[in-house]
């Protein structure tokens, strides 16, 4: 950005990567793939580099206000000095956290989740997929993450997103604005759950099993709100392809990646970013 800035040059969008989109090694291939989609398509962007810090949204989930309002001053000072305008990010919980938080203290933007971004670029011909590429048929579902999708009503975009692969793409039992959280939210990353029967994430992994399994018995067997899409038994798996849990969170890519080790199912099932399939599909991985 200041690169930018200093000949006098705005870019169309900040992308703004994020703690995990920087530091966390998994996810540091997400802000790789998504760069890659964003130079394929040429959208002028632009990257804060070291003078990005993290939006305080841990400290806040974890009831620190103070450090939150620290650290989000810091960030709209920078927003501000460079006159940002429109964000995007590839992570729910900082997409949540400036568009919704940060107006209160003064910073107000146009701010985008990469699977609206993506969406958008998909509308409108600049990324297509001829025959849904390698994915065309493959079985995958998708995990909603709840800063995305309860807590911004963002259901339709990562969907539509997925549908352009030409994907056979199955709902969990509880999905949309039903979801269950993969476990992080709230600051519970960031620490290790409360004693009890099962682990959250182990739970949500065992519903996007039985979704991607096609086991109706399984699903039939796991609490919770059944979903609009959840009386039809899935077709059968491909034996001859892995299954796919798609996400649109670092968070969430953490837990679900963790769950299904913890089921042994690494042989056959992976977890990816939807950017990370795009990129894929266009032949940029």
């Amino acid at each position: 950005m200041a690169d930018l800035a200093a000949k006098g040059e705005e870019p169309e969008i900040l992308f703004w990567v994020g703690c995990a989109g920087a530091f966390d090694d998994r996810y540091k291939r997400v802000t790789r793939a998504f760069v890659r989609i964003l130079e394929h398509v040429g959208v002028k962007y632009a990257v804060l580099g070291m003078e990005e810090t993290c939006t305080g949204d841990p400290a806040k989930r974890a009831g620190n206000e103070f450090l939150f309002q620290m650290q989000a001053m810091q960030n709209i000072t920078t927003f501000e000095g460079y006159g940002v305008k429109k964000i995007v990010t590839a992570c729910p919980h900082c997409f949540n956290t400036i568009k919704n938080e940060y107006p209160a203290l003064g910073g107000n933007y146009e701010v985008i989740h990469h699977s609206t971004f993506l969406q958008q670029l998909i509308n409108e011909g600049r990324v297509g997929m001829a025959g849904g590429g390698e994915f065309k048929g493959q079985r995958i579902t998708f995990h909603d993450s709840c800063y995305l999708g309860r807590s911004n009503n963002i259901y339709e975009a990562p969907r539509d997103v997925l549908a352009a692969l030409d994907a056979d793409l199955v709902e969990m039992k509880r999905s949309k604005a039903n979801g269950l959280c993969c476990g992080a939210g709230g600051a519970q990353m960031w620490k290790e759950p409360e004693p009890g029967k099962k682990d959250i994430n182990v739970e949500r992994t065992e519903e996007a099993l039985a979704a991607l399994d096609g086991n109706a018995a399984a699903l039939a067997s796991l609490n919770g709100v059944e979903s609009g899409n959840a009386g039809a038994t899935p077709a059968p798996r491909n034996g001859q392809q892995s299954s796919i849990i798609a996400v649109s969170c670092p968070f969430c890519m953490t837990m679900m990646s963790d769950g299904v080790k913890n089921k042994e199912r690494e042989n056959n099932v992976q977890v990816f970013d939807i950017a990370e399939l795009i990129a894929t599909a266009e032949g940029l991985g």
